[in-house]
């Protein structure tokens, strides 16, 4: 069984900065992409970064600039920089992995943690 757990949500003020983790946890043989999405009231789920197994990493256009997506695989850990936050940035965010373990390949989801950005 494989488990992911987010932190480092919380309240910030306009331009402020937060530090997202997501720790996986279990049986687990290798990680593959490593993604952080987030879902605002109302709006529908989307893709904010992604990271793959080499390092490569992507982001939605208006994210660009201001968030790093970061992972350490000898910690499971996949990490979400966010600076010169606004208030459009307020969602709960997830992350999710690839991962394999004995039994299969799949695809992973944490609980969410809440971003708030004052404005």
């Amino acid at each position: 069984q494989v488990q992911l757990v987010e932190s480092g949500g919380g309240l910030v003020q306009n331009g402020g900065s937060l530090r997202l983790s997501c720790a996986a946890s279990g049986s687990i043989v290798s990680m593959y992409g490593m993604y952080w999405h987030r879902q605002a009231p109302g709006k529908q789920r989307e893709l904010v970064a992604a990271i793959t197994g080499g390092g490569i990493t992507n982001y939605v256009d208006s994210v660009k600039g201001r968030f790093t997506i970061s992972r350490d695989n000898a910690k499971n850990t996949v990490y979400l920089q966010m600076n010169s936050l606004k208030p459009e940035d307020t969602a709960v965010y997830y992350c999710n992995a690839d991962i394999r373990t004995a039994l299969r390949l799949a695809n992973y989801w944490g609980q969410g943690t809440q971003v708030t950005v004052s404005s």
